[in-house]
This record gives C-alpha cells, structure tokens and sequence, in this order.
C-alpha cells in the first residue's frame, strides 16, 4: 500500500551530509506521536495504490510538518480537519491555514487526498537562530541538500505518482531550483508554480478568496 511506502521514507530520512555550521535539521519522526500521527493520516488518506499528482513545497515549518511530520498540517488542521486526535499544542501554522482552505473549497480532506500528495523539495526542514530555514537561504545549504532533493524526488516518484504534471509551492526561488532539477532529471513533463500559501497569508491576505479560486483552477475543478 502507498500508505506504507510514505512512512517508511519518511522514518527513515537521512541528509547525505551534515548541514553547515549553525544550521539545525527537523527530524518530527524521533518522536512516537509523530509516527503515530503520521501513521493515522497516511492509512486514512493513502490505503491505496492509487496515483496522485504530486504538490511540492520547500521545505517542513517548525509548527507545521516539523511537529506533525505531515506536510502543511498543523497540529490544528490534523485534528478539525483530518479528524486525528492529537495532544500537541494548538498553535497555527499560516501555511496550513491557507492549505486547508483550500482543501475544503476543493471538497475536504478525503476527496483532496485521493487525487493529490504533498512533499517537498526537501522532505527535512532547517532552523537557524531557532527561526525556521528556506534551503535555498543558505547556498552552502543548497549544494548540501541538492542529491537528497534528487533521491527522495525519484523513490517518491517510483510509487507511481504522475509524471506529466506536477505543482509547486512558491513561483520564486522554490520554482526557479525545483525547475532547473527537473530540467537535468526529468521528473515531470510540466511543473506548474503557485504562490507559497505563507506568501499570501503573510502579504496577499485581503485576496486569500482570489487565490484559493487560483489553486482551484490549477487542480483542475
């Protein structure tokens, strides 16, 4: 089963190398509620061996897929939204806020899940300073997580997931680096960029119904 396959990479993701001086790597899946979160979700949504289009992000927030280990879910979104108990924090994560908006104007979580799977280009986040880490703000950091990207892009890939599109989350940096990799790999024929959700939440907040009705007609509804 698909479910299967995600928590088993996800478990066990490594770096190849060690992230520059000063920089530390989320790993949420050291932690049993993790796992068992993480378990829950992925045998709810992915107890198939059906394909889905792949939406690929930048990398896990410290209050979002860094806590929960799911991608955009925060311990807010796991619990009202996907319907699994959680006893972390009910802190918000802005990202997940505008995903699961997005995910109930599509039809909520079940219909959602079925057609789409969510990751990153790197499946790990960072902190620096304690704040949370872009890998593409930091170039010695880039180089260190361009093979992982490549590796954890073609196992997640050989699942069975489509190749003829796929989305990206954030149409700057992320797009721009997600690109150039698919241009020496050839992971998928079209990669079609959105705005990260944080960007709207953060500086297009007035237009959030407008942008929702963007990502809808991107997925195709």
């Amino acid at each position: 089963m698909l479910s299967a396959k995600i928590t088993n990479f996800l478990f066990n993701l490594q770096l190849h190398t060690v992230p520059p001086a000063g920089i530390e790597t989320l790993f949420p899946f050291a932690e049993q509620a993790t796992k068992q979160a993480c378990t829950t979700f992925y045998n709810k949504f992915y107890n198939d061996n059906n394909p889905r289009y792949c939406i690929i992000g930048i990398n896990p927030g410290r209050f979002g897929g860094g806590v929960t280990g799911i991608p955009f879910t925060d311990p807010i979104r796991l619990q009202n939204e996907c319907g699994i108990h959680n006893n972390w924090q009910k802190k918000q994560e802005l990202s997940s806020v505008f995903v699961y908006d997005v995910i109930k104007a599509f039809g909520g979580a079940e219909a959602f899940y079925r057609k789409f799977y969510i990751t990153s280009v790197s499946p790990l986040g960072f902190t620096k300073d304690g704040k949370n880490l872009n890998y593409y703000d930091d170039k010695e950091l880039i180089q260190t997580i361009k093979p992982f990207a490549v590796d954890c892009l073609n196992e997640q890939l050989n699942w069975g997931m489509y190749r003829r599109t796929a989305f990206c989350f954030g149409d700057g940096k992320n797009y721009k680096f997600l690109s150039q990799l698919n241009k020496e790999h050839g992971f998928f024929e079209q990669l079609i960029p959105l705005p990260h959700p944080r960007f709207i939440m953060q500086y297009k907040l007035k237009q959030k119904e407008m942008y929702i009705d963007k990502y809808l007609e991107a997925f195709g509804v």
